[in-house]
């Protein structure tokens, strides 16, 4: 259980705030953030939001208060090291900060993780962790409504409510509870649009994405006992001929989980430098337990992991075959 007090006292107790969050931000980390920034503004702490990633195009209208600011060296680190706290939001292993990792561990500021993911790593002072939440969204959420620290508002709410939807399949995968809805109702009565939230996060795509998906849908196999495995490889060269985004790939890897007898599917994405790969399953199957053999992480159906300065034709076979002998078992 988070213990919502404390977080209150430590906002209540310091004056500066930097938030930041993962590497390719998601919409739960982007109005996780927007929805912190504001109960800290409201509060009249001084509050800035600092990324590794640029916002991807389709989130940037949730950050109404233009607040989010790009990891730039000159211009961050001595604000890093001068903030009385430092807010990881939505992840919960310092690498998922990238270049901004060490500067973080290096500042002397009191660090604070809030997060719903499996297996923290030891790197902020407190957690206010608690894998039961669909999204920290909701964790956000409930702190609010626990402790009364300002009044959930429509401004509040636009944010909190895209985090939910998201990270929670648009109300559909297992987290989704009686008590998610009665908080998505009270978000529409505040205001909230359901349509129009979805319509700008997954309707408003570049013509590019759907090149990059064409590509990406054109690699897809099948591998292991049953075909029990389904996975795509996307590669930089696919990107520069589509001018496609990193970022654009969210949610492709659900099409190679929902070919017949599949249990997990994968996407391998080559970077700049190294490669990624997301992992998503069905059922029991721990695709997490998976990722943390890689030194990733996430949910029991939704994980990842990231390997710099390797060599994806290497790993794949490897990766591949654990992953059927995980899609064998459960737990």
């Amino acid at each position: 259980m988070i213990d919502f007090k404390l977080l209150k006292k430590i906002i209540s107790d310091n004056s500066s705030f930097l938030i930041t969050t993962h590497v390719n931000p998601d919409a739960d980390a982007i109005g996780s953030e927007i929805a912190l920034y504001i109960i800290l503004k409201e509060l009249g702490k001084e509050a800035h939001i600092v990324n590794y990633s640029e916002t991807p195009y389709n989130l940037i209208f949730l950050d109404k208060p233009k607040a989010i600011e790009t990891y730039n060296e000159d211009k961050h680190i001595p604000l890093i090291h001068t903030v009385d706290v430092i807010i990881a939001v939505d992840f919960n292993k310092s690498d998922r900060a990238v270049k901004m990792k060490s500067v973080i561990n290096d500042s002397s500021a009191l660090k604070i993780c809030i997060d719903h993911h499996l297996d923290p790593e030891k790197f902020a002072d407190h957690y206010f962790i608690d894998t039961i939440y669909s999204a920290t969204g909701e964790i956000i959420y409930d702190f609010i409504k626990k402790t009364n620290i300002i009044k959930l508002t429509y401004d509040l709410a636009y944010p909190l409510y895209a985090a939910i939807m998201t990270d929670t399949g648009s109300f559909r995968f297992e987290r989704t509870t009686e008590g998610l809805h009665l908080i998505a109702a009270e978000m529409l009565k505040l205001g909230v649009v359901p349509g129009e939230v979805f319509d700008k996060i997954y309707d408003q795509c570049k013509l590019s994405k759907f090149k990059l998906l064409g590509l990406s849908l054109n690699t897809l196999k099948l591998f292991g006992d049953n075909n029990n495995v389904g996975y795509m490889i996307l590669t930089q060269k696919d990107f520069q001929d589509t001018d496609a985004l990193e970022s654009d790939t969210d949610g492709f890897v659900n099409f190679a989980l929902s070919v017949e007898n599949v249990k997990i599917g994968i996407i391998f994405v080559e970077l700049m430098d190294g490669f990624k790969v997301s992992f998503r399953s069905k059922g029991n199957v721990s695709v997490n337990n998976l990722a943390k053999e890689y030194g990733g992480g996430g949910h029991t159906n939704a994980a990842g992991a990231r390997f710099p300065e390797h060599n994806l034709e290497e790993l794949l076979p490897e990766i591949l075959n654990k992953a059927s002998e995980y899609a064998n078992k459960e737990g």
